[in-house]
């Protein structure tokens, strides 16, 4: 569908926000969420809701409205946040462009503010952060560069969507067989067939490469290469930063991904055992973005670094605005920067598991990735939930055993946009407030 001309706000924007605050949820629009309490509060419960830059979150939500637009009755009718959300942008479509006070009464006239409280946790929701790496590359192999990054192979099947079918390798007709893990793939059993997209310097880059699921190869010819997530093998994640953990080697406290690299660069040997130790394995492709873009996110749309976010994409729908509130080490090691913000869900990951556990988007190259890699707080995840739409709490509070990954996720999905499922699982003082700092972005062209 192709996008409205943008236009500044009118009375007839205005008119369009009020409209939306008299809708009522019909029952057929009311969602249960899956392991969690889901409790409606007030806007005014939002701590630093009102000094947030609504005008940067509600950009971030049209970019998500250009995806959301393009879904059919068939996938508004089998997802009632999808369709709530499908009317929601296309108020925004005929809102136009608006400033920090119009976006916050857009939000606060077209969604309420559901507060989530996970089972299986009783710190309560958990953030991680990620971003796009950066290393140097080439198209060819030599003595400097001899780590292999890998397109798809046409021998791994993919189901079309979640559940239909096993991730693996096609064996004759109708048999499909478990995919090569790391180790196979890493001792060369897909080497010679083509598959290479260029090569890096170290196996810790294309491993970490991987774990974000995006990243830029600065090319020996001076050009850049920018590759995003295809497929991967079918192998569980494993967050190897716990075994460093389990053995004393780095506190839990002190986790973070430069922990991980330092490890494994001073260690080759012990280095190679603990990336082995995560047999999922990630193949890429490549995409056409210019130097000062930013990467894709499963949604289909480009993510915006400190506004995106990546969930569970087997609970929440792409394009939900969700708050964010927690004590964050993004200043400096310790978590004492105040993140007050609304984000959206525009990305997932295979380590994303749960109803409120999410990514925070930091944007691109190694500075930022210093921070984005040391999250891993606890904090407090409100979902804004459109209008149209009851929101209710799992019936069955049995609590789940603990779990929660110890370092950063497993790369994002493909970027090429994904149709819902069939059916949503979510069955369906002055300083203190101060914007959020984020960590310096790479300059354009640099």
């Amino acid at each position: 569908m192709r996008a409205r001309r943008l236009r500044t706000a009118t009375g007839f924007g205005a008119t369009v926000l009020l409209l939306a605050a008299t809708v009522t949820p019909s029952l057929a629009d009311k969602i249960r969420l899956p392991r969690a309490t889901a409790e409606q509060i007030a806007f005014s419960a939002l701590d630093g809701w009102a000094d947030d830059d609504h005008a940067a979150a509600y950009g971030s939500f049209v970019n998500s409205c250009r995806a959301i637009l393009k879904g059919n009755k068939a996938m508004r009718r089998a997802r009632p946040i999808y369709a709530g959300l499908f009317e929601v942008c296309l108020r925004a479509s005929s809102s136009g462009k608006l400033d920090g006070a119009h976006a916050r009464k857009f939000f606060e006239s077209n969604f309420k503010p559901v507060k989530v409280t996970p089972f299986a946790d009783p710190e309560g929701p958990f953030y991680t952060g990620y971003y796009e790496t950066e290393f140097e590359g080439s198209r060819f192999p030599s003595p400097e560069f001899n780590v292999p990054i890998y397109s798809k192979p046409s021998n791994l099947v993919m189901p079309a969507r979640p559940g239909a079918g096993k991730i693996g390798r096609r064996f004759g007709r109708k048999k499909v067989l478990p995919y090569y893990d790391r180790t196979e793939i890493e001792e060369g059993i897909l080497a010679g067939r083509g598959l290479e997209i260029c090569w890096v310097k170290n196996p810790v880059d294309a491993f970490f490469a991987q774990i974000q699921g995006s990243t830029r190869i600065k090319l020996d010819t001076g050009k850049t290469l920018r590759l995003n997530y295809d497929a991967h093998n079918g192998m569980p994640y494993v967050p190897v930063g716990k075994f460093l953990i389990q053995r004393g080697i780095v506190s839990k406290e002190e986790m973070s991904m430069d922990k991980i690299r330092a490890f494994m660069e001073a260690n080759p040997d012990e280095g190679k055992e603990l990336r082995r130790k995560n047999r999922s394995f990630v193949f890429f492709r490549e995409v056409a973005l210019a130097d000062h873009e930013e990467g894709i996110g499963a949604q289909g749309i480009p993510l915006t670094a400190g506004r995106s976010l990546a969930v569970d994409r087997h609970i929440h729908v792409y394009g939900t605005p969700i708050w964010v509130e927690a004590e964050l080490p993004i200043d400096s090691e310790k978590p004492e920067t105040r993140f007050r913000r609304l984000l959206i869900a525009q990305d997932t990951g295979s380590a994303i598991v749960g109803p409120a556990r999410a990514d925070i988007y930091f944007g691109g190259g190694e500075e930022v990735g210093h921070a984005a890699g040391r999250i891993k707080q606890h904090g407090k995840f409100v979902m804004l939930v459109p209008t149209t739409v009851a929101i209710t709490s799992d019936s069955n509070e049995v609590p789940l055993p603990k779990s929660r990954p110890l370092d950063a996720p497993e790369a994002k999905p493909e970027a090429k946009p994904a149709e819902p499922a069939a059916q949503d699982v979510v069955a369906d003082n002055a300083d203190e407030h101060a914007a959020v700092p984020l960590p310096k972005p790479r300059k354009p062209g640099t």
